[in-house]
């Protein structure tokens, strides 16, 4: 049995850790405390009592939907070549999604398909675009809405650019048509599964009309905006960012907007007032927090300031729209 909220204060949990550089890639910098721009792990950075600690507490701030940042943290039936060493079996994940949902949580998978961010597909990330690719991702595409049973599918796809893999060891970036080829690939297999994907909305920010154009309306939009700045006098690199939230509301789309801790706690309060203002309540579906760290009591503060930035956003909801 799966559970699905109509609004979603969801809340995205790293089972997978391994974003960016391969495995022994230090030339980007091996910050310990930023596990996200650090080398590829062979293990998980997990800790299963944090973890099952981390559920009550969202629980407690508010949190009904966890995005779950899957990657290479399943033993995958159809890949199992991609899963770290002490990743989750099938069975131990289908426990995992039985117990959230016992709890009230609505679960999403995600699997990040930007060349960016892909280093959890192993040799596969080495052999985009070609036909043995495709033949994985659909693999794991399938495999992954049958066990969670979804209504929403992140596809991830933020930060495909030259420049964010300047210091990799392989950099590949796709663009032009190969880039919208590769995306509705990853739209139908998912919506074959009647899921809806969801994506990072990076691509529009210099492809707004582009991307308008050209993006399945089905495709949730979810727009990372990790600052405080607002207002007409902001810098151009805030503006640009922001840009996208009224966009996608002019165009039709549907949109969960995401805020973090990464620089302000109240960063995810003052987006929720920002698009309760910008947004229509026909296209909001809810609203996204990031920590970008690990399940491990090192990053314990991370995980706490994340849950109350929800709590604060849920009252800042409350007051601006009376639910």
């Amino acid at each position: 049995m799966r559970v699905y909220h109509k609004f979603k204060w969801a809340m995205l949990v790293h089972f997978m850790t391994n974003w960016m550089f391969e495995e022994g890639n230090t030339i980007g910098g091996n910050n310990p405390d930023k596990v996200w721009v650090s080398p590829a792990s062979p293990k998980m950075r997990f800790d299963f009592k944090v973890y099952r600690e981390y559920l009550l507490d969202m629980k407690r701030c508010d949190v009904n939907t966890l995005i779950i940042d899957v990657g290479d943290a399943l033993k995958y039936k159809s890949h199992p070549e991609i899963a770290v060493e002490d990743a989750f079996t099938y069975e131990e994940m289908e426990r995992e999604l039985d117990y959230m949902a016992s709890i009230g949580f609505e679960v999403i998978p995600k699997l990040n398909f930007s060349t960016t961010h892909d280093v959890w597909m192993k040799e596969y990330s080495r052999m985009v675009s070609t036909p043995k690719y495709y033949e994985v991702v659909l693999d794991l595409i399938d495999e992954v809405c049958e066990l969670f049973k979804p209504k929403y599918f992140h596809i991830g796809m933020d930060e495909e650019t030259y420049e964010n893999q300047a210091k990799y060891d392989y950099a590949v970036v796709r663009q032009n048509h190969l880039w919208w080829h590769d995306l509705y690939f990853y739209v139908d297999a998912i919506e074959k599964h009647g899921v809806r994907a969801m994506m990072w909305s990076d691509y529009a920010r210099n492809h707004p009309e582009e991307f308008i154009e050209k993006c399945p309306k089905s495709v949730v939009q979810n727009v990372w905006y990790y600052f405080s700045e607002y207002g007409e006098n902001i810098e151009e690199k805030f503006k640009i960012r922001i840009m996208p939230i009224n966009l996608f509301e002019k165009a039709g789309f549907d949109q969960m907007p995401t805020g973090s801790i990464e620089y302000k706690n109240d960063c995810l309060p003052k987006l929720v007032e920002y698009c309760t203002e910008h947004i229509s309540s026909e296209h909001l579906i809810g609203f996204m927090q990031t920590t970008w760290e690990p399940m491990m009591s090192k990053w314990q503060d991370y995980l706490d300031r994340g849950n109350e930035a929800v709590k604060a956003a849920r009252e800042v909801y409350f007051v601006k729209t009376g639910k």
